[in-house]
């Protein structure tokens, strides 16, 4: 490196110096050094004219836990789906097993890890797919395209069926063995196909054993149950004995196939009105490819004010990170003033935010409401997977401001779509690589 840039102790002592003598900074000094710093930066305007009410609003039930684990995507698509269950039965609540799903999902990534391997294993392991591969082969993270697959390849049971396990709801310890596991096999199947040897029976062993640590872990996924129910009448119902496709196809009142998810990705090189992939994305072999369809935030915003007044919850992605807080479970543009607080610039655009690593989608999540003043939204309502125990019971609160900043992805009804967007839909998609932000997971 060159000496030119070597920091001068001499030029950082005179500006302490000089911030020790100015009182702005001493008084957030002393305010930042006691308190947390969110707590100082809160915007309270912004708080105080934030209320939870909705002028469309579909949720009556409760919130989903998904604990220590990063099923987001699994709980807001089976929350997405559960609200017509609950309406058309007349339940006060209701479920569906997200660890069912939770356990296929596992083995199908599993397969998918094994397949790219021996697909793969002719490069060396410093290429940057399989070193992507390699360095998240299972995690528990998932897009819309992938719930679709599980739900069409295993179909789905209620929670009672296969209920949460220590290892679904705080999944590091199963996790970490199955990535040694995988990385196990990746090197075993690696030298077979260097060898000139057929991988295909180790792969079918190594799925018996990450089946095995599977069940262990999670419990074996039931083939039947009974079905039955009492609604919130009193009225008792034995429907009865239903396969997980069975009661899928009873239950689930929509083709999932009919939905698309739409994406807000502005930087230059991923224009509007475009599909895209990711190379090497996806949990099932031979299932749903992933695809978006990119187009303007506003856009994205339209397609889900119309979905909640059609009365369905919309499934979206976001990086539900920036301008956050928790405990309030509200997003706002401007809910914490850092820029004031810190006296430096902190401004990049979405873009920018996305080509230097600064944000990407990583967490999935349902809106069940909206509130529209003159037919324009000002904020929406999200169903969340933290518990009820932190907002409002649950339920997050998130200004329109915050909407196009952050919001990355929405699944919504293809025929619902301007004729032109439908079309669009239908182009060969350009395909990102693994390590692009788009390739990110909820």
């Amino acid at each position: 490196m060159p000496q030119s840039t070597a920091l001068d102790p001499t030029a950082f002592a005179a500006l302490g110096a000089t911030l020790a003598g100015d009182p702005v900074v001493k008084l957030v000094q002393n305010a930042v050094t006691t308190t947390g710093v969110n707590q100082v930066a809160l915007n309270r305007a912004v708080v105080t004219t934030t209320d939870p009410s909705f002028s469309v609003q579909l949720d009556h039930w409760k919130v989903a836990n998904q604990k220590k684990s990063g099923r987001c995507w699994l709980f807001s698509g089976l929350n997405f789906l559960r609200a017509h269950v609950i309406d058309t039965l007349k339940l006060e609540g209701f479920e569906f097993s997200q660890a069912y799903l939770h356990f296929f999902d596992k083995l199908e990534k599993a397969n998918w890890f094994f397949t790219s391997m021996i697909e793969l294993a002719g490069r060396d392991l410093d290429d940057r797919t399989v070193k992507q591969l390699l360095t998240d082969p299972i995690g528990d993270g998932g897009q819309w395209d992938m719930f679709v697959s599980l739900v069409q390849k295993y179909g789905v049971v209620p929670q009672y069926a296969m209920p949460e396990s220590e290892s679904s709801s705080n999944t590091k310890a199963m996790n970490d063995t199955l990535k040694t596991l995988l990385r196990r096999g990746a090197r075993d199947l690696r030298a077979a196909v260097a060898a000139g040897q057929d991988a295909e029976p180790l792969r079918a062993a190594l799925m018996e054993a990450v089946y095995r640590v599977l069940a262990i872990h999670l419990g074996t996924p039931p083939t039947s149950f009974t079905w039955q129910y009492r609604d919130k009448d009193r009225h008792f119902t034995r429907a009865g004995e239903f396969t997980p496709l069975e009661f899928a196809a009873e239950v689930i009142d929509i083709d999932l196939a009919d939905y698309l998810v739409l994406v807000n990705d502005p930087r230059a090189t991923s224009p509007y009105q475009k599909t895209f992939t990711v190379d090497h994305l996806g949990n099932v072999v031979g299932g749903r490819q992933i695809r978006y369809l990119n187009a303007p935030a506003e856009f994205l915003m339209e397609q889900v004010v119309k979905g909640l007044e059609a009365g369905r919850p919309v499934w979206f992605g976001s990086d539900c990170h920036p301008q956050f807080d928790r405990e309030l479970g509200l997003w706002s543009g401007s809910l914490f003033e850092y820029e004031a607080l810190y006296g430096v610039d902190l401004t990049m655009t979405k873009a920018e935010r996305m080509e230097l690593a600064e944000e990407a989608m990583n967490h999935a999540m349902v809106f069940t409401g909206v509130d529209l003043v003159d037919g324009a939204p000002r904020r929406f309502r999200v169903e969340n997977s933290w518990g009820d125990e932190r907002a409002d019971k649950g339920y997050d609160t998130m200004n329109a401001d915050w909407f196009g900043e952050h919001v990355f992805e929405v699944a919504v009804r293809r025929d619902a779509l301007p004729e032109a967007w439908q079309q669009a839909a239908d182009q060969d998609p350009i395909v990102l690589p693994l390590w692009d932000p788009m390739g990110t997971l909820a």
